[in-house]
Parts: structure tokens; C-alpha cells; sequence
């Protein structure tokens, strides 16, 4: 009796367990199917808002996702294509805890708003002066109302002076004669490969510091020596850079703690900070002893040492390192970064450069000596006159810009509630970012072959005719149009003729060219080409047919 009475509980304990377990899961179901059911509502809900926003909105997350899936591929192109599909502009919603909320524009109806009729409301800001200070101050590319305007005009009043334009002329040449052109030519007779980029980015430093600075780091020359104020300018851009992509939260608090990019930028930062104080405390002691009669120095740096604020006080080195600095990011990348794509599209569209050197040749048959029979073994040194009558050339260069600009996107900050010509409501505060190489790929701006190379688009009758600068923004628009714009035509038309004329550009089967994340839009990899020299019978049919 007992053991059935025991298997009897026995048994009710087995199926009690049963029943209770049977239970737990069917309300753990429940609870699963809750869930599910939630995740696929907000996946749908975040999808189906991509049809609104250009992307999907997650919640807390925003279009982070997104995003951090664009800076994996080619962020540059991701936005493009947003931004075509939104007809120009779209509105990118970051994650709640972050600063990325912002406004993507590629109309140039929004540009020229921005840019030139609404230009007060529109300033730098202070997230974008903010996120920069660290690497250049208050300089003019980061500062805004009295600081910038001041700046504006002291450097307009140089830039456009006979004696500065001569200084970067001059300057152009010797490099280009005495640096470039040797460097390229043992690259040839020891039969290798150069990074071009880094060999034109070299160039322009050199010649930028010697303007801006009055100094020749010696960057471009036999051997390409790394230069540490070079390193350190390019490593400090670089990190700043992130900073954008980064919310202000996590990169102050790495900034704080001296962690990762951040420990990175401020090692950069002094690395530059040293080399600058240097210049400036050698240049103060020079002129201190300069007497009247010597030829004085019309670098930038020197120009501003002699002014005096609107206390009427010399300016501080701070400043001083400030504006230099400036005018070195500007000047460096414009001129040497539209170089390097303007050669890797030139190897891909062979007839451009075949035009480019016909025109070259038709130029120096117009020279006395030519018509004379002067020898072509004897090395060539373009005029000025010269440059200035290459409209082939000019166009070949802008379109190169236009597709590649050398500045991708830029930044404003909105002061007062306004609207978008294309009707997008802007809240004070907002943050504006102009997507420049979007531009460049928009068929509403340029017409459906908008992503070829076709430097006829910028011709009228066989001349050179510029775009708006609200359609074609590689040199910015409005107030703060690029004061360098000419000169930087100039070194870029001067270098290119200098190379194109003695060397044919071959990139290095099978390296990759693509852009990299920067200020600036560098090749990630460089530009790894070979060098073919031209033979003289090459040279003499383009010039018998110019006859």
C-alpha cells in the first residue's frame, strides 16, 4: 500500500514538473513573441521612414548605423547617392546623445543662399570652431565676424600685391626646376615606381611655407626625407578630422583623458606648435636687426609682425601661429591634392592629355627661338605669359576639381531661425554641411554624363569660361571665396605643363586609388605611377602640326 501511495506521488510530481515547466515556457513564448514582435515594428517603422529621411531611423541610434556603414565603404560616394535620391538635400538625424544632427545640401540654390545672400547667418559656428580650435586657433579658416574679417583684409591686400605675387611665382619655378623635376628625373634613370602624391604634396608644402612662413622646410628634394613639422601637420589634420564623425561627448572625454586619436592629435599638435614658435622667435630676432636698406621680407608671417592690433599692439605669437598655420592647410592640399587626380584621370582619358600637349607645343611654337629652330634638348621654362594662355589645360584641372574636389565638405552653423530656398526649414543652431563632391555628381547641376571627365564642358569657342561658384565650389563662394584661387591655377597649370611636356604618367598596374577620410581628399594609398620620358620625335609632331 505504501509504495503505491509513493508512486502515486511519485507520478503527480512528474506531471506537476511537467505542467509547471509546460507553463514557464509558454510564458517565456509570450515574452519572446512580445519582443519579436517589437523588433520587427521598429525595423519596419525605421525602414519605412527611409522613404521620408533618405534613411532609416533607429530609435536612440538615429541613422548612426547608417553612417557608420557609409565610413566603411567610400563616405563620400554614400552621401552622393543620399543626396540624389533626396533631390539635393536631406536632413541626417544622429543618435540622441550626440551633436550629429545636421543639414546635407548639394543645391546650389541652398549654396548660394548660405554662402553669399545670407552669409551673416551663416557663419563657421561654434561646433565647427570648436571641434578645430586645437590644431588652428583662430585662424581665418575657423574664425568668424571681426577676427576673420581683419584677417580677410590683410591677407587680400598681400595676395594681391605685385611683390607677393612675384615671391610666388619665383617660388613656383625654383622648385619646380630645382626640386621637382630632378626628383622625377632619377626616379626615371633608377627605374621606380614614386607616390606622386607624395611627392606633389612635398612640392606644395615647401612652397606654401615659403610664402606663408618665409621658410624652406626642404620636404621635396633627392631622397624624400619624412620632416617632422610635415608628419606632424598631416597626422594632426587627420585626427581632427575624426572628430567630426565622433559625438563632441566621446572625443572630449578621450581629449581628457589622453586616449587614442585624441593622444595621437595633441603629440601632432606640439610637433607643429614647436616648429612654429621657432619661425616666429628666428623671425622677430631678424627683424629687430633688419636695417632700412635691406631687402625686406613680404612673407605672410613678416607682413603680419609689422602690423599692429586694434589696440596698437604687435600681435601675439599666438596669432601669428594661428594664421600661418591657416594659410598652410589652405595652400598645401588645394593645389597638390587636384594635381594627383587630375594624373590619375589623365592616364584614363589618354585623349585629354594628347589635347593638353598639343596645346602645350602650339604655345612654344609661338616663340621666337622656336621659329629660329632652337633646340629641344635645351630645358624649357614656361613664361607666365605662357601659363595664362593654356585654356585646355584650365579646364582639364577644373573638371578635375569638379569631380574631385579638394576640399569634399564643408561646414556652417545656422544663428537664426531660416528656410532653404528648396523649402527646408532650418532651426537656429542647426549645423549645414555642403557636400562639394556631391556636386560634382549631380545630374541637375551638370547633366546626365555629370560622372565623366570631359574638360569641354568648360570651354566657349576653344576658351576657358568659369562656373558659378555656387555650381562648381572647389574654391568656395560668396565672402570667403579662396583668396589663393589664381595663384593656385597658376602653380597647378605651371607643375602640370613642367611634367607633361618631358614625362608621360603611367599609374602602377594594379594599385588602388580611392579617397581617404581626411580635411582634405588624399588618395588613402597614394598615387604609385612610372615615369616614361618623352622622346623628342614624340614632341616634334605635336609641334610640326602646330606649325
Amino acid at each position: 500500500m505504501n509504495n503505491v501511495t509513493a508512486n502515486m506521488s511519485s507520478d503527480e510530481g512528474v506531471v506537476g514538473n511537467f505542467v509547471s515547466r509546460r507553463l514557464f515556457f509558454l510564458q517565456y513564448l509570450h515574452v519572446l513573441e512580445f519582443v519579436v514582435a517589437a523588433l520587427v515594428f521598429v525595423v519596419i517603422n525605421s525602414l519605412r521612414q527611409r522613404r521620408h529621411y533618405g534613411l532609416p531611423v533607429w530609435p536612440f541610434l538615429g541613422m548612426l548605423p547608417s553612417l557608420v556603414s557609409g565610413l566603411r565603404s567610400d563616405l563620400y560616394e554614400w552621401i552622393s547617392d543620399i543626396l540624389c535620391e533626396q533631390n539635393g538635400t536631406f536632413r541626417f538625424k544622429g543618435p540622441w546623445f550626440s551633436s550629429l544632427n545636421c543639414v546635407v545640401t548639394a543645391d546650389p540654390r541652398n549654396l548660394e543662399h548660405l554662402l553669399k545672400s545670407k552669409f551673416s547667418v551663416f557663419p563657421k559656428g561654434p561646433y565647427f570652431r570648436d571641434t578645430v580650435r586645437d590644431l588652428l586657433g583662430d585662424g581665418i579658416f575657423n574664425a568668424d565676424d571681426e577676427t576673420w574679417q581683419r584677417q580677410r583684409k590683410t591677407a587680400s591686400i598681400q595676395f594681391h600685391s605685385a611683390k607677393f605675387r612675384q615671391l610666388t611665382a619665383e617660388s613656383v619655378l625654383e622648385l619646380v626646376h630645382a626640386r621637382l623635376l630632378p626628383v622625377l628625373e632619377n626616379a626615371v634613370n633608377q627605374s621606380i615606381s614614386i607616390d606622386l602624391q607624395d611627392v606633389l604634396l612635398r612640392l606644395t608644402f615647401d612652397n606654401v611655407c615659403m610664402t606663408a612662413f618665409g621658410v624652406d622646410p626642404g620636404c621635396l628634394r633627392l631622397g624624400l626625407p619624412e620632416i617632422p613639422f610635415a608628419k606632424a601637420f598631416e597626422d594632426a589634420t587627420e585626427a581632427t578630422l575624426l572628430r567630426f564623425v565622433t559625438p563632441t561627448c566621446v572625443w572630449k572625454t578621450m581629449r581628457c583623458l589622453d586616449l587614442g586619436t585624441e593622444k595621437k592629435l595633441k603629440k601632432s599638435i606640439k610637433g607643429v606648435d614647436e616648429f612654429a614658435e621657432e619661425v616666429i622667435r628666428t623671425r622677430k630676432k631678424e627683424l629687430s636687426l633688419q636695417t632700412e636698406d635691406k631687402k625686406q621680407r613680404s612673407d605672410l608671417l613678416t607682413v603680419f609682425m609689422r602690423l599692429k592690433d586694434e589696440q596698437g599692439k604687435p600681435f601675439s605669437d599666438k596669432f601669428l601661429r594661428d594664421i600661418c598655420l591657416n594659410f598652410i592647410l589652405a595652400g598645401r592640399d588645394t593645389s597638390s591634392v587636384a594635381l594627383s587626380w587630375f594624373f590619375w584621370l589623365l592616364e584614363k582619358n589618354p585623349v585629354v592629355e594628347q589635347k593638353i600637349l598639343a596645346e602645350i607645343c602650339k604655345i612654344i611654337n609661338e616663340r621666337d627661338d622656336m621659329k629660329n629652330g632652337a633646340d629641344l634638348k635645351s630645358p624649357l621654362i614656361f613664361r607666365p605669359e605662357e601659363i595664362k594662355k593654356m585654356d585646355y589645360l584650365k579646364a582639364s584641372l577644373s573638371e578635375a576639381l569638379r569631380l574631385y574636389p579638394s576640399v569634399p565638405v564643408d561646414h556652417k552653423e545656422v544663428v537664426e531661425d531660416d528656410t532653404f530656398p528648396d523649402g527646408t526649414l532650418l532651426k537656429k543652431g542647426t549645423k549645414v554641411i555642403y557636400a562639394i563632391y556631391a556636386m560634382g555628381r549631380m545630374e541637375a547641376i551638370w547633366g546626365k554624363d555629370c560622372r565623366e571627365y570631359k574638360p569641354e564642358r568648360w570651354l566657349r569657342d576653344g576658351r576657358y569660361m568659369s562656373e558659378s561658384a555656387y555650381k562648381f565650389t572647389a574654391f568656395n563662394g560668396g565672402p570667403r571665396l579662396c583668396l589663393g584661387k589664381d595663384f593656385a591655377y597658376y602653380q597647378m597649370k605651371f607643375v602640370a605643363a613642367s611634367i607633361l611636356y618631358r614625362y608621360r604618367v603611367e599609374v602602377v598596374k594594379g594599385h588602388v586609388v580611392v579617397p581617404k577620410l581626411a580635411l582634405t581628399m588624399y588618395m588613402k594609398h597614394g598615387l604609385k605611377v612610372n615615369l616614361i620620358k618623352r622622346h623628342e620625335s614624340e614632341l616634334q609632331v605635336y609641334l610640326k602640326n602646330n606649325v
